[in-house]
């Protein structure tokens, strides 16, 4: 049977208005399309971090069964939505870039401009971004992580600085590597000489949880699975990222910095182990709950120690004016600034989002390893 035959005994399907849909549909002016085919729902709504409210966005149905809104003007950056149709949490059907989390997805739109530049894919030499799994001893599993190597590092055969760069409550190890664009903002600060080579780890610091046993209180949880973290991150991560890769394993040569849970993992880790980092950065972040409560007397040997500071080259702090951990994030200054703990501080616009951590990072890098 020829081709031609072969297709035409398939079944003919009847176009309709998604066979043509773009979304999302980014316009000169900067407003923003979303739009999905849904001709049997009756509510749709969009959220996301385009909006400083948090408030969802409805869309409108027209004859043929397209829902649409028109977002915006946005400013030129890189946002996370979703669609909610008829009350079920839905992907944006026609839009394939997605952040991962640990138990959920979101999609990712871009909005271009002279802002995205210093976290654009850029004709610039670019470094790689692994996969890496490695075995956990601490948590008895396969455990995963991102690595990033600088351009030239596969041809070379010199030491590198490492700096672990740590992701929030609700995601894992591709974070950092997606929606926070890490990779290219690293590319473009190297191709710019404003920073150093260096390798970037990522790990998961989404600790498995136990089975669920009747009422459980979130904040012991938060603490335990802050514990688990540092001993694998300790006994496991650290030892496999200098076994495998050309580092420079002394404390001038290492750095920490997290947002939000990854904040507050680095603030434990840094404050427990000094001796390992010169380099600390705390995005969007602090002691929550009753963290804060114990923190005085748990890094008791730290806060007391006359010669932390001179051991920190850098201790930066960043938060939103708007972030709902802005209480945490107070609270955990003050406790710096009792022990006389020198820190950098920047309080910038917007909530707790990666419109803000990207910014972060990348005024975070440029200060290491000096």
């Amino acid at each position: 049977m020829t081709l031609s035959g072969a297709m035409a005994q398939m079944p003919q399907r009847t176009p309709t208005p998604n066979d043509t849909l773009k979304s999302p549909n980014v316009m000169a002016d900067k407003r923003v399309a979303i739009q999905i085919y849904a001709p049997k729902a009756s509510e749709v709504t969009v959220g996301g971090d385009f909006s400083s409210t948090n408030k969802p966005v409805n869309l409108v149905k027209n004859e043929q069964g397209v829902w649409s809104t028109v977002l915006g003007p946005l400013r030129p950056d890189y946002y996370t939505y979703t669609l909610m149709v008829d009350g079920v949490r839905t992907m944006d059907p026609k839009n394939p870039v997605v952040k991962q989390g640990i138990s959920s997805l979101e999609n990712v739109m871009a909005v271009p401009g002279a802002e995205t530049v210093f976290e654009d894919n850029r004709a610039v030499p670019h470094g790689e971004v692994r996969e890496v799994w490695y075995s956990s001893g601490s948590l008895n599993m396969m455990r995963r992580m991102h690595v990033y190597t600088p351009p030239g590092y596969e041809k070379g055969n010199g030491k590198y600085p490492v700096f672990y760069l740590l992701h929030g409550g609700g995601d894992d190890d591709s974070g950092w590597n997606t929606v926070g664009r890490a990779g290219f903002i690293l590319d473009n600060l190297l191709a710019a000489g404003r920073a150093k080579p260096m390798i970037v780890v990522m790990p998961n610091g989404s600790m498995p949880m136990p089975p669920a046993t009747g009422q459980t209180n979130p904040m012991q949880g938060l603490s335990t699975m802050r514990d688990m973290f540092a001993s694998e991150f300790l006994k496991d991560i650290m030892p496999y990222v200098e076994k495998t890769y050309r580092t420079l394993p002394t404390r001038e040569n290492r750095a920490l910095a997290g947002l939000s849970m990854g904040g507050f993992q680095t603030l434990d880790v840094s404050l427990t182990r000094p001796d390992l980092f010169d380099y600390v950065g705390v995005f969007s972040s602090g002691f929550f709950g009753p963290a804060i409560d114990e923190a005085e007397a748990k890094y008791a040997k730290a806060l007391n120690d006359a010669s932390f500071n001179k051991n920190k080259k850098l201790f930066w702090v960043g938060i939103g004016k708007d972030d709902f951990v802005m209480d945490a994030n107070k609270k955990t200054l003050a406790l710096l600034d009792k022990h006389k703990i020198n820190y950098q501080y920047k309080e910038t616009t917007g909530g707790h989002t990666w419109i803000n951590w990207r910014q972060y990072l990348n005024e975070y890098v440029p200060l290491l390893f000096k």
